[in-house]
């Protein structure tokens, strides 16, 4: 992912943060499916802080300190920030998933949802390198994203130049599992459990989806 496509995404989100807000952040009642899985890293992180990587407006990690755990917010866009810190009371920052500002071991776990799919191979390698790199040993990682959809089929992807009326130039990546099995293994991380799933009718994009939990 060149720097081109880095302040692309960043400037897509800067542009919607406060149409996401607004469309997406209350999601998270109408899928239980998310947040059983959400609740099991609080569980392993075992009162160890958790970093919500892609933290958008920041509804995954509120959801996450209201089951008790300490959490921290990390995004690209600073507007998605201000947003997360200034809704929930959030600490979060703005940075690239490819070089977190994490002391190294310093996480118990960390969610990434839909997040490094705007990531192209080199990007995914990168960010997965500094997952195991801020994981503490044993520590947990959930990983979600695309796998495909009716027009996209893994390994694939859309361009996204209107969102909710802004104007944006959004890459949004359907992974291939076999490939991101592969990138994680060589990062050092090992797939725990596996969940593929098709998308929540009138909640979400139609898309499928999988999540991968994986441990340092």
């Amino acid at each position: 992912m060149d720097d081109s496509e880095v302040d692309l995404t960043r400037r897509g989100y800067d542009a919607v943060a406060r149409s996401y807000a607004s469309e997406i952040a209350d999601e998270l009642p109408g899928k239980p499916l998310d947040r059983a899985v959400l609740d099991v890293v609080v569980e392993l992180a075992a009162g160890g802080l958790i970093a919500d990587i892609g933290c958008g407006p920041g509804h995954v990690a509120a959801h996450l300190a209201g089951r008790g755990a300490a959490v921290v917010g990390v995004d690209l866009s600073e507007a998605m920030c201000a947003l997360a810190s200034r809704t929930w009371l959030l600490p979060c920052c703005a940075a690239n998933m490819t070089a977190l500002p994490i002391r190294p071991q310093s996480l118990a776990a960390i969610v990434a949802l839909y997040s490094v799919i705007h990531l192209d191979t080199p990007g995914r390698v990168a960010a997965y390198r500094e997952f195991a790199r801020t994981l503490r040993s044993a520590g947990h990682a959930l990983i979600a994203f695309h796998t495909g959809d009716a027009e996209v089929p893994a390994g694939g992807r859309r361009t996204l130049t209107d969102w909710w009326g802004h104007r944006v130039e959004l890459v949004f990546r359907f992974l291939d599992l076999a490939e991101e099995t592969a990138l994680l293994a060589e990062a050092g991380l090992v797939i725990s459990a596996r969940i593929d799933r098709e998308p929540v009718p009138g909640v979400e994009h139609p898309s499928r989806r999988t999540y991968l939990l994986v441990r340092r």
